[in-house]
């Protein structure tokens, strides 16, 4: 954890940026002083290499001024010039002793070895000595370096005359271990020589220790000026110099500083910069550890409040005060952690309440009723539905709609008993939950809560009269579970509908009918695909002629499970679910199909059939009219559209537009059901129709001294005086029908004419029909 933690990375930052200056710091020192060592010691290499040659150029002089005094010594001269041999080695010697030379020699003029204090130098040597040294005279050189033997010598000449020149006089100092450690004690280098000639073994000399000459020896000739080599375990920059070369012979100088050494001058530099770069990290290795630390622990306590923050506590207490950035993000984290609590709160009320009336939702609702249930409290429920909101809903607007809604809920709270509550299940549908009630008395409460709401509400400027349905169920007569006694108690509202008091208690047995409602609404929607519809054609009854010319197609389905559903059952489901527009087209093109095959036979039939309310607001109704009947070639004019007048108040400014349109067509439209519902005739004559229908109920029980009479009389006048026809439907007795002929009524329809049949079995009746109707007129 502590390798993965924020204090550690940290630290471990902070740390490694130091390390990374100090680093950089040591190398820059490091080049730095290694810059600076090899600049000093070219320096001293190229001082070493002039005191050298002026040591050198001393020791000539020395020899020279030595060399001129002797050969102008007059007893020498005398010596020279009458052969005394011992006199002349004696003056070598006592000359060069005065100047510690290392060699004194004379020479014949032709080269040849007279007198010689090195016993070493033969003739041969001195002959070929005396050659390289005319050769370096003829060059201008007064001082020689050169091998002699297993020496190296400086050497310088001079001749001796008397007057004319007699002989040659040579002095030399010897290059040798003590001149090297001379020349190191003066400028601290290390200097090796090297003379090689003909035929006789290198001259090494070395300052070296003697591992270090011994691989000097052997990778001299490798070794560069200006370059630096490991010789043994030290790095040395080295200097080349070729001292002198001749006729067989050469003599290398190699000057050494030791790096190594050099550098020992800067090694307390070194150790004290690593012991400042150890104390500068230990230090800040503290200081980030608590710089961390510093940062980490309010960073840890603010993790830990956030883990109880996830974990749903919204109380847990940061007590963090800083005046820094952590202890503003610390107030911002505890303002964050309120406004989490506070929305918290809101989205658990707002989860389990209604957001337009604030009252319980249905999940709260459920919660409440199981409460009860688990206590063992006995409880009623008052399933309230708005039957009419729909129409509410469109006359007053969305915001209307949502303030009628709002006063009924105050309307509902204000009914309560202590302990009840009431909650907003979904759209115009709200639930009571009674507590310590049973079915007797929540009728008695459901009665109370309909006088009350049988006075209109005042919204906005206008009083609205709400259509209150109320299905009631109770626990435990009508369940056990929240979820059954709630769908009972919708299942009871539903049935409220066709009651007169709009107020039904659970009926047992229900639940199969809402079960088997649940299967027709599933399988209606397949019911076209598979075949299990079909039309059946009731007769129409021209009442003037006694003909029939007419049907109406009334739509049936074949159930493979449930046999023959009644269409007073599936219609108002599809309707309710959305599935009428499918049965429609499947009607129109059924009907036109059939239409095509009578009129391929010669039966003309002018067929009626139903259009729903949906249809009647699809702009595209017309559309697709046209195109059916362009497609089965039937003419418009053997149509009628029957549609209700509450249709078209549903949206009148769309249904009129689909109307006419169907108009334009060449299809003619009734009205159908007029009286049943809300009928205006200021509508009436808005409406493109050309026939009125009058619902069965007026014509079912139909006699001269009935109130129904004078509705229907007074029906069919209007519609003459309007231009229409008129329809009776529900036809059953002969004097009904006999009533509907001498007030003039265009046509009868009811099962005094026929029952309506298959399409076979219509065509067969229409023949039969017809020539019944040809006898009675013969």
């Amino acid at each position: 954890m502590l390798r993965n933690s924020f204090q550690a990375r940290i630290a471990g930052v902070l740390v490694l940026l130091l390390l990374i200056v100090v680093g950089a710091l040591y190398v820059a020192v490091q080049t730095a002083t290694n810059a600076a060592v090899r600049s000093q010691a070219r320096e001293q290499l190229d001082v070493g290499s002039l005191v050298f040659q002026q040591l050198l150029e001393v020791r000539g002089r020395q020899l020279h001024d030595a060399v001129q005094v002797l050969a102008a010594d007059f007893g020498f001269k005398d010596a020279v010039a009458s052969g005394d041999t011992e006199t002349i080695r004696s003056a070598l010697a006592n000359h060069g002793a005065r100047i510690n030379a290392s060699v004194v020699m004379m020479l014949s003029l032709d080269g040849n070895l007279e007198v010689s204090s090195d016993r070493q130098i033969s003739g041969a040597t001195a002959q070929r000595l005396s050659a390289q040294v005319m050769q370096r005279q003829r060059e201008g050189a007064q001082i020689f370096l050169m091998p002699i033997a297993e020496k190296i010598y400086l050497l310088v000449q001079a001749s001796v005359s008397a007057p004319l020149p007699i002989a040659r006089v040579m002095m030399g100092f010897q290059v040798d271990d003590a001149f090297a450690a001379e020349l190191r004690e003066l400028t601290h280098l290390d200097l090796t020589l090297l003379a090689t000639q003909k035929g006789v073994a290198d001259i090494w000399i070395s300052t070296l220790p003697a591992a270090q000459r011994e691989q000097v020896q052997e990778g001299m000739t490798h070794l560069a000026s200006d370059a630096v080599s490991l010789i043994g375990s030290e790095r040395y920059l080295n200097q080349a110099l070729v001292l002198a070369s001749g006729d067989g012979f050469e003599v290398r100088a190699l000057l050494h500083k030791s790096l190594s050494q050099a550098q020992q001058a800067f090694a307390s530099l070194d150790q004290n910069i690593l012991l400042i770069a150890l104390v500068a990290l230990t230090a800040s290795l503290c200081g980030a550890l608590l710089l961390a630390r510093s940062v980490s622990q309010p960073v840890q306590q603010l993790a830990a409040v956030a883990e109880r923050v996830r974990q749903g506590d919204y109380q847990a207490d940061l007590d963090l005060h800083r005046a820094d950035e952590l202890g503003r993000l610390a107030m911002a984290f505890k303002a964050m952690q309120q406004g989490i609590a506070e929305r918290e709160r809101q989205l658990a009320h707002n989860a389990l309440h209604d957001a337009l009336t604030g009252l319980p939702n249905r999940t709260l609702a459920l919660e409440r009723l199981g409460s009860a249930i688990t206590a063992g409290r006995p409880m009623a429920l008052l399933y309230l539905g708005v039957a009419n909101f729909r129409t509410v809903n469109e006359s007053l607007g969305p915001e209307g709609g949502d303030l009628a809604l709002q006063q009924l809920s105050r309307q509902l709270q204000g009914i309560l008993r202590p302990g009840d509550s009431v909650a907003r299940i979904i759209g115009d549908e709200f639930l009571l939950l009674l507590e310590n009630a049973d079915s007797d008395s929540a009728v008695g409460i459901a009665d109370t809560l309909q006088q009350l709401l049988l006075k209109p509400l005042r919204v906005a400027s206008h009083d609205v009269a709400l259509d209150c349905r109320i299905g009631i169920a109770s626990y435990p007569v009508d369940g056990n579970a929240p979820e059954e006694l709630l769908r009972r108690a919708a299942i009871a509202m539903q049935d409220a509908a066709g009651m007169a008091s709009h107020l039904q208690v659970y009926q047992r047995g229900r639940d199969d009918a809402q079960q088997r409602q649940i299967r027709l609404i599933r399988d209606l929607r397949h019911a076209p695909s598979k075949a299990e519809l079909l039309l059946h054609y009731q007769p129409k009854l021209d009442i003037a002629s006694g003909r029939v010319r007419q049907a109406e197609a009334l739509l049936r389905w074949q159930h493979p499970e449930l046999g023959m559903v009644s269409p007073g059952e599936f219609i108002p489901l599809a309707e309710r679910t959305g599935s009428i527009q499918l049965l429609t087209s499947w009607v129109l093109e059924d009907v036109m199909r059939q239409l095509r095959e009578w009129g391929g036979r010669g039966l003309y039939v002018q067929v009626s059939l139903n259009i729903s309310t949906e249809d009647l607001i699809d702009p595209q109704l017309p559309a697709r009219v046209s195109q059916l009947l362009s497609e089965y070639q039937v003419p418009a004019a053997q149509l009628i559209f029957e549609i209700t007048e509450s249709g078209v108040m549903l949206n009148p400014e769309v249904a009129l537009q689909v109307l006419h349109g169907l108009r334009e067509c060449g299809i003619s439209l009734s009205v159908d059901d007029f009286g049943t519902g809300y009928s205006s005739l200021a509508q009436l004559k808005r409406m493109p129709v050309q026939e009125l229908k009058i619902d069965q109920s007026f014509i079912r029980d139909l006699d001269d001294d009935s109130e129904d009479s004078v509705i229907v009389r007074s029906t069919i006048e209007m519609s003459h005086s309007l231009g229409l026809k008129v329809v009776a439907e529900g036809v059953e007795f002969e004097r009904s029908l006999q009533l509907l002929a001498r007030w003039k009524c265009d046509t009868a329809q009811g099962y005094l004419i026929s029952r309506p049949l298959a399409a076979s079995a219509f065509e067969t009746w229409l023949a039969q029909h017809a020539l019944a109707a040809s006898d009675v007129v013969h």
